[in-house]
């Protein structure tokens, strides 16, 4: 399911980009409202996120010319809080509206519930692949080709799954610890015993794919190929 994030802020379209790719959605980036438009119309997208303060257009136009057009599921989400905006938003055709800063878990709910109520909502993927290694994510394991080669705990299967929703790419360590214990907590120690482990079974595996740190910023797991941005 295809996500089309509309946001002149570079930095917070990164992190909502890898918060739905953690989630399982393909994503595409705008950064104004003029752009966001052309990919509406160009990359068939199932949903929106949209900010209100954007360059060429504002987020309200581009709410009211695809309001008019179709019914895909569109969220708002600005720093402005008035109610004028909020009621604006949605008497325009959003169909909800989330105030920054905002949780990426709560985010998610949002979206999920948005879909359901419009008959959008998709099955949660059950299998990932990234470069030769596949997750069965309800088993909790990992295979080469075809073949079972370890089996993870939960916090293990969870961060590989947010490794493999993101190949080749420089994952913050903040993030990656919000993603894999949100609320309860976690901390820059225990993200790196928990990679420790992941790595140590993903390398007795005797995949090419590998779990690299990146000094002073993150992970990233790489899997021998650059992947599409």
């Amino acid at each position: 399911m295809k996500a089309l994030i509309v946001d002149d802020d570079l930095a917070l379209a990164d992190i909502v980009s890898f918060t739905l790719r953690r989630a399982g959605y393909e994503v595409i980036v705008a950064n104004d409202g003029a752009m966001a438009l052309e990919r509406w119309q160009t990359e068939a997208p199932h949903f929106l996120i949209l900010d209100l303060n954007l360059p060429r257009l504002s987020g309200l136009e581009v709410c009211r010319r695809i309001r008019a057009e179709s019914d895909i599921p569109i969220i708002i989400l600005s720093v402005r809080d008035e109610d004028d905006d909020v009621v604006r938003a949605l008497q325009l055709g959003a169909d909800d509206y989330i105030v920054k800063p905002f949780s990426p878990r709560q985010l998610v709910a949002r979206l999920e519930a948005v879909l359901r109520r419009s008959g959008s909502d998709r099955p949660v993927p059950d299998r990932f692949t990234a470069g030769d290694l596949t997750l069965d994510s309800l088993r909790a394991e990992i295979y080469v080709g075809e073949n079972p080669v370890g089996h993870l705990t939960h916090l293990e299967n969870q961060l590989l799954q947010t490794f493999m929703l993101n190949p080749n790419q420089v994952l913050p360590a903040e993030a990656l610890i919000d993603h894999v214990w949100g609320p309860a907590g976690g901390d820059r120690a225990m993200l790196k015993q928990l990679v420790y482990r992941l790595r140590a079974k993903i390398e007795a595996a005797g995949t090419q794919t590998r779990v690299e740190t990146v000094a002073g910023v993150g992970y990233s797991l790489a899997t021998g190929r650059r992947e599409p941005a």
